[in-house]
């Protein structure tokens, strides 16, 4: 019998004053038997840095082929394409013929994953920005994980503050580019 998925529901108070987004969000995420925790938050984290009309989660890992958040215009089309982790070159050099706007997320090495994406050649590569959150942000958000949760993120000048369980978790958006 196949493994189903853990289901989560974060309520976040979301203030993004670099953006002028103030939101109160209500998310029911699916962490897929195969995704690691801290993928699933950075996945979270990612769609609240990114909120606006049109955003969604996609079926992420059960899909290949999708991001794992995106943002569709009103008549479906595809507007902008959300990666975490550490995709590939072949699939940022797809997204980016799809969509008019491709970001990548991630709690790795920025290093590593800037040799991995440099290997191949990337659709206007220079326009994709990385965006790193510290992999000690992610992991002290995930000891305070529960399957409901009321957090508060603040954005304030690259910076995040996460306000969950009592203690308020901090750390600073880094933006590369590939080369």
């Amino acid at each position: 019998m196949a493994l189903g998925a853990t289901l989560y529901n974060f309520t976040i108070q979301l203030s993004d004053m670099d953006r002028g987004v103030y939101e109160t969000l209500d998310l029911r995420v699916a962490q897929h038997p195969s995704e690691a925790v801290e993928y699933m938050l950075t996945r979270v984290l990612a769609y609240c840095l990114e909120y606006q009309a049109g955003i969604a989660f996609s079926k992420g890992l059960a899909d290949a082929d999708q991001p794992a958040v995106w943002v569709h215009d009103p008549t479906g089309r595809l507007t902008v394409w959300i990666d975490v982790g550490a995709p590939t070159a072949e699939r940022l050099h797809r997204a980016s013929k799809l969509a008019g706007r491709v970001v990548v997320y991630t709690h790795k090495d920025i290093g590593v994953l800037k040799h991995n994406l440099g290997r191949a050649p990337i659709h206007q590569a220079a326009q994709i920005p990385l965006y790193t959150l510290d992999g000690r942000f992610i992991s002290a958000f995930a000891a305070r994980l529960e399957r409901r949760l009321a957090c508060a993120l603040t954005v304030t000048e690259r910076q995040v503050y996460l306000e969950v369980g009592g203690q308020t978790l901090q750390t600073t958006i880094g933006e590369h580019r590939l080369d």
